[in-house]
């Protein structure tokens, strides 16, 4: 079976996920034309089929591919959840994409860092438009650099190496909000949080924290952890 590839930067979407009004979390996405060009590039547009049944009231997806050495073809499937806009297209698309990510297609955007873009004066980030300009992975295909641009160009979000690019918080006084609780307690709260709603809260509870890496990391795993659960 041939090896499936990374994805490149202007191969992955920036979503929003949550709006407060102190900054926005955003998720990375791919989309389900992104899925086939890879699986034409990879296996030729003859390698590879799709089909879509309903299971239960669910509508799910089946993506085979032809495995020359085995002579056979290898089968993926999964769920896909509605969209809110056009409910059957939606259902089917994100099917589609689920199944893609078993075979192994994006499946890095699992290790993904938390990332929480502050506007700018005057900016609603719900309007806002931002991309990918630069992405790196290790050896293990997980992302370690990231940056996200808007449309002006300007870097919004960006990591080097698997480091935020901004320093450490210095030390504050005992009144200082993010400083109040011991780091312990506070990570506690990250590993029971049960949403990305919940984590962005925490995020924002504790604004010393924001630029300290091992709270970083550890909302950074608590989301992996959540994207990974099966959907309901």
């Amino acid at each position: 079976m041939k090896n499936i590839r990374l994805l490149r930067a202007d191969e992955i979407d920036v979503r929003v996920q949550s709006i407060k009004d102190s900054g926005g979390v955003f998720l990375l996405y791919k989309d389900a034309r992104c899925d086939m060009r890879i699986l034409d590039e990879t296996f030729g547009i003859t390698g590879w089929q799709r089909f879509h049944d309903v299971v239960n009231g669910n509508l799910f997806c089946t993506v085979e591919i032809w495995d020359h050495e085995k002579n056979m073809w290898i089968r993926k499937q999964d769920v896909g959840t509605e969209s809110n806009t056009e409910k059957e297209k939606g259902e089917a698309s994100d099917s589609f994409k689920r199944a893609c990510f078993n075979i192994g297609i994006g499946r890095e955007l699992y290790t993904s860092p938390f990332i929480w873009i502050t506007p700018l004066s005057g900016e609603n980030l719900k309007y806002a438009e931002f991309h990918v300009s630069h992405i790196g992975y290790n050896d293990l295909r997980e992302i370690v650099e990231l940056d996200i641009s808007d449309e002006k160009s300007r870097v919004r979000f960006s990591t080097d190496k698997g480091k935020v690019k901004n320093p450490e918080p210095k030390p504050t006084s005992p009144g200082n909000t993010g400083q109040e609780q011991p780091s312990s307690i506070i990570f506690e709260m990250i590993d029971k949080a049960m949403s990305l709603e919940e984590l962005s809260k925490i995020y924002e509870t504790y604004p010393n924290y924001q630029r300290n890496q091992s709270f970083k990391n550890a909302l950074t795993n608590a989301k992996s952890k959540l994207k990974l659960q099966p959907a309901s």
